[in-house]
């Protein structure tokens, strides 16, 4: 619930950032190296939450679906962005 509520006002990175210090044996457990997480913390934090969540167990099944919706949820945060901001570029857009 906590890690939810985290998610919800301050977005995947809090939330990644709150789970790792909550909770350091499951990252050693889905993770061999610091550079995956650090990696997905930066460019793929939605799908970096999503892996944690559902590969200690392996990711089989329904899992990949979940996970593709994490990547299509950063993809969406990534597009909105440059969508939004168009519009602050003179000439550019309506």
């Amino acid at each position: 619930m906590c890690l939810f509520l985290t998610l919800l006002f301050l977005g995947p990175r809090a939330g990644i950032l709150f789970w790792w210090l909550i909770e350091p044996g499951r990252w050693s457990v889905t993770f061999d190296t610091f550079i995956w997480p650090l990696l997905g913390f930066l460019f793929l934090p939605w799908t970096t939450l999503m892996y944690v969540i559902v590969a200690p167990l392996g990711v089989e099944g329904l899992d990949w679906l979940w996970i593709g919706l994490a990547v299509l949820a950063d993809a969406a945060s990534y597009a909105s962005g440059a969508v939004g901001g168009r519009g602050r570029v003179p000439g550019y857009g309506a």
